[in-house]
């Protein structure tokens, strides 16, 4: 039974500090919530920033967690109010229909695979002299880069985006107009990969949060996204998408 938590973080102590930093220490924490053998299932995490003076942690599982060890370490363990909370996912899942109208949010690491890199680094551009014939990954630069990576893909993710002719009247270069989805944050990140410190052992990353409106085109496509999460690097804050029910148009 999938379970979607949310966790007050609390900014200005060091532990939180540590956290918010670095999404390996995150990912460790959000692991460290949950029973039984680490591996076993995968869990997807988001930071969501709107008040950065109380961010929120939202994590996806598959176990029902206990975040009492965030409250204490990086929380306000003493303070009133609901320091976490933690749902029953599926009945969220059984409103997937299609034609259904959701508000979503997403932060996604938007990534293409090339062959010859632009402009390769001191890295690539060895392996490319080796002969390498594997193609690399690398991440979408700007915004309108990015957003085309998203639109191009929502198909196959069981949802389209509507229109958003009520909040911009111009239409696009090919004459339709705009959709219902903005870039509210960009934001590379760099950091080591485990124990290593070497370049080629960094991740790097372009953690990007879009915001808007999806139509249920395919539930089941849809519900596979939800819970397994959308792009790479899901280990560090990236693919989880959450959805919130719209009136219904009449």
């Amino acid at each position: 039974m999938p379970y979607l938590s949310r966790i007050r973080i609390n900014p200005l102590r060091a532990a939180s500090r540590t956290l918010l930093a670095s999404p390996r220490a995150m990912h460790a924490a959000v692991q460290g919530g949950l029973p039984g053998l680490p591996d076993q299932a995968r869990t997807l995490w988001r930071l969501d920033g709107d008040n950065p003076h109380r961010p929120h942690l939202f994590a996806l599982t598959t176990d029902k967690p206990d975040w009492t060890h965030l409250v204490e370490q990086a929380g306000w363990p003493g303070a009133d109010g609901e320091h976490y909370a933690v749902r029953d996912y599926t009945p969220l899942l059984q409103q997937l229909a299609t034609g259904r109208r959701f508000a979503f949010r997403l932060t996604a690491n938007p990534v293409q695979n090339t062959n010859r890199p632009d402009k390769p680094t001191l890295r690539q551009q060895e392996r490319l002299d080796a002969g390498q014939r594997r193609s690399f990954r690398l991440g979408h630069r700007t915004a309108t880069a990015q957003l085309n990576w998203f639109l191009t893909r929502t198909e196959r993710w069981g949802f389209d985006i509507p229109s958003a002719s009520h909040l911009d009247t111009t239409r696009t270069a090919d004459g339709e107009p705009p959709r219902d989805v903005r870039i509210t944050t960009r934001r590379r990140r760099a950091f080591g990969k485990g124990s290593l410190t070497a370049k080629e052992a960094q991740v790097v990353m372009q953690a990007v949060t879009y915001e808007g409106s999806l139509r249920v085109t395919d539930p089941a496509r849809l519900t596979e996204r939800l819970l397994a999460g959308i792009g790479p690097t899901k280990a560090y804050g990236c693919g989880l998408l959450t959805l919130a029910p719209l009136a219904e148009r009449a």
